[in-house]
């Protein structure tokens, strides 16, 4: 059920890390539609939320962090990582900066290590770090009719990517260019967990559709959006998951893991690629995480599954970490197979959406990266 306690049947879980929220409401085709058609809230209130505060916030988190945030202006946002010293990926964090505090919304489980670290790099810096995952709660608002619930919710949102503002009663609403099907049809909303149950029928009475976390993902994936511990191992890094720009700023450093992003940024490319996978699975049960992914000749493993969903306009797909010569071979018609337990082969290929392929200019990704924040 929702988190008003009157919600119905819901889909249940399959115990992973979204076990706590409901994976769907009875017809998880039907919420994604609604996510792509008119407007839908989904509850994602297991992602842990930390805040930073204090006069110096800005200036030190921009020495551990990817991303430029020394000059991030009231009501801005943004994604951040980061990472450890060989460059892989440790944290990735969506924030907002509203009212002298900065927001950071990360996946659940990810709040109490990142704010320990956090913590621990404080030192004199004049700068107040604290995980409030158990006062604060993450709702999303998706679909193309989402400003007109907001305004029906008496919730003002700002308009551009990742623009944030403060919620009258508390916490923040922030504007979001995915998963939703344009730039600005969705809404994040950080709200007090303890009024999450009335939140919920606030937005579901102005006219918001529940939709399962299900519905969600499908949509994230369709968007090649990666998400951390799920789409990445512990070797990724930011190169391989398409986070250049968006979550790391490449005219910066002064962070931990800098010269890896730089080597790749300057020098050659990243060994792997993150693209989007459409499986023949039928009804077979999605592969998990981290299920090897094999060239048909040989049976070798050229990379791992991420996110398997189940689309309602792209079938069964997912998020695939692959080599990049297993990625230029696929795109050449080369059949790929994903292993089942016990490295068995499923009866049929898998293929990689040539749509999701970073087009190859040439020229290392991260100068093209930084060709597209200059223009």
């Amino acid at each position: 059920m929702g988190p008003d306690g009157d919600e119905g049947p819901d889909g249940g879980t399959d115990g992973g890390p979204d076990a706590a929220v409901p994976a769907h409401y009875g017809d998880p085709f039907g919420e994604q539609r609604a996510l792509i058609r008119r407007a839908g809230v989904v509850d994602r209130s297991h992602r842990g939320v930390v805040r930073v505060s204090g006069p110096e916030r800005l200036s030190w988190l921009h020495l551990l962090l990817t991303q430029q945030v020394a000059d991030l202006g009231e009501g801005a946002g943004t994604e951040a990582l980061v990472l450890d010293a060989q460059g892989r990926v440790e944290h990735h964090a969506v924030l907002a900066h509203v009212d002298d505090t900065v927001w950071f919304d990360v996946e659940p489980g990810r709040a109490a290590p990142l704010a320990e670290y956090l913590d621990r790099m404080r030192f004199w810096s004049q700068v107040t770090v604290a995980d409030e995952s158990a006062d604060w709660a993450v709702l999303s608002l998706v679909g193309p009719e989402i400003d007109e619930v907001l305004t029906a919710a008496g919730v003002v949102a700002p308009h551009g990517d990742h623009a944030s503002s403060a919620l009258p009663d508390g916490g923040v609403v922030r504007r979001m260019p995915w998963p939703g099907p344009g730039p600005e049809a969705a809404v994040d909303l950080i709200v007090p967990r303890a009024e999450l149950g009335s939140w919920w029928s606030r937005l579901r009475g102005a006219g918001a559709r529940p939709a399962g976390h299900d519905a969600f993902e499908a949509l994230r994936v369709g968007a090649v959006r990666p998400r951390l511990g799920v789409d990445t191992d512990e070797r990724a890094i930011p190169h391989e998951m398409g986070w250049i720009g968006g979550a790391v700023h490449l005219h910066k450093g002064c962070y931990r893991g800098q010269e890896t992003v730089s080597r790749v940024a300057n020098l050659g490319r990243p060994p792997r690629q993150l693209v989007l996978l459409h499986l023949q699975a039928g009804d077979d049960p999605l592969p998990p995480p981290g299920t090897p992914v094999l060239a048909a000749e040989g049976g070798r493993s050229v990379g791992r599954i991420g996110s398997a969903v189940r689309h309602h306009e792209l079938g069964t797909v997912a998020l695939a970490l692959l080599k990049r010569s297993a990625v230029a071979a696929a795109s050449a018609d080369t059949p790929l197979w994903v292993a089942t337990e016990g490295d068995q082969q499923v009866p049929g290929p898998a293929a990689v959406d040539p749509d999701s392929i970073p087009p190859d200019t040439g020229e290392p990704p991260g100068r093209a990266a930084m060709r597209r924040l200059q223009g």
